[in-house]
């Protein structure tokens, strides 16, 4: 973890973008107290297609199941002309 006061971030700003991608965790101080603290934004993992496929078959199989029951159209176009 690095620490830096706001007038030593303003001056490096790019150095410690660079550290927190790099992994680092920055904290930024005013006076002694933590103001800012910068993290590395997590990636999130790429679904595989399989994944994907799985998903989507689940979804077709919930809307399969899915029926709208009565009264719906009223629902549907109340407020319509």
């Amino acid at each position: 973890m690095r620490s830096a006061g706001v007038f030593e971030a303003k001056q490096n700003f790019s150095a410690l973008i660079d550290a927190v991608e790099a992994g680092e965790e920055v904290r930024i101080t005013r006076h002694g107290r933590e103001v800012v603290r910068m993290l590395p934004v997590r990636r999130q993992p790429v679904l595989t297609p399989a994944q994907i496929e799985a998903e989507l078959q689940a979804l077709k199989e919930l809307h399969s199941r899915i029926k709208p029951g009565p009264g719906w159209r009223e629902l549907r176009d109340d407020g319509r002309e």
